[in-house]
């Protein structure tokens, strides 16, 4: 079998997430994806106080209709700040009798200039095949501050014009769709009642309703 990881804060997950993942199975032949939220990401500061039991929780629901999607708790569970080499090493071994390849770490294009101060970034890079995605640049970051997560000490420089070839480690490309959709985002038009239906899953929408998360109230969405 072969098995990639989508990890993020999942702050709400939502369909571009979704979209991603099929065209890891459909275009690069991975048979599963496991979808890992963060529990203390080492790279930025969350925005939003929603706990992790939530985050999760939402994983669930937005994969539990496709077989080839899978929700992973591991770093939730391990707490602390969770480091993808700790993962990737743990998923290792608890699907070491049916791997037949490498896992594949899907990694937006967004981490990839800083992806070398990762912990472990050398030998991760050995240990799995790299999946660079396509993902578009969020639009009004600035006006939307309070909303936006801060990256942390060394991955708050911005590094120009970065491109494929200057990412130096092995990897292959996954050309998704660049949906113009982002949790920042998400987070902003619900706190502003804005409309969001459509950028989460329905069972997403209904919990996010329900737990009246990111500020929701019951105004028109």
């Amino acid at each position: 079998m072969k098995i990639a990881v989508l990890g993020g804060s999942f702050n709400p997950i939502h369909i571009a997430h979704l979209v991603l993942a099929d065209c890891v199975c459909k275009e690069l032949g991975y048979d599963k994806v496991l979808f890992v939220p963060t529990y203390i990401p080492p790279h930025k500061y969350m925005s939003d106080t929603t706990c992790a039991k939530e985050r999760l929780k939402m994983v669930d629901l937005a994969v539990e209709h496709d077989s080839r999607f899978e929700s992973e708790n591991y770093e939730i569970k391990s707490g602390g700040v969770s480091y993808t080499w700790d993962t990737i090493c743990y998923l290792e071994k608890k699907y070491e009798k049916v791997l037949t390849d490498k896992i594949g770490l899907i990694l937006g294009f967004d981490l990839a200039p800083h992806f070398d101060r990762w912990k472990g970034a050398l030998e991760l890079s050995q240990k799995c095949e790299i999946i660079l995605a396509v993902r578009p640049e969020t639009k009004n970051a600035t006006e939307n501050s309070c909303f936006e997560n801060k990256a942390t000490p060394g991955y708050d420089d911005k590094i120009e014009n970065f491109c494929e070839k200057d990412f130096a480690f092995p990897h292959v490309c996954v050309l998704n769709p660049a949906l113009e959709i982002s949790s920042t985002e998400i987070r902003r038009r619900i706190a502003e009642g804005k409309s969001w239906r459509y950028l989460v899953s329905e069972e997403v929408f209904n919990y996010i309703k329900k737990r009246k998360l990111y500020g929701f109230t019951n105004r028109k969405y």
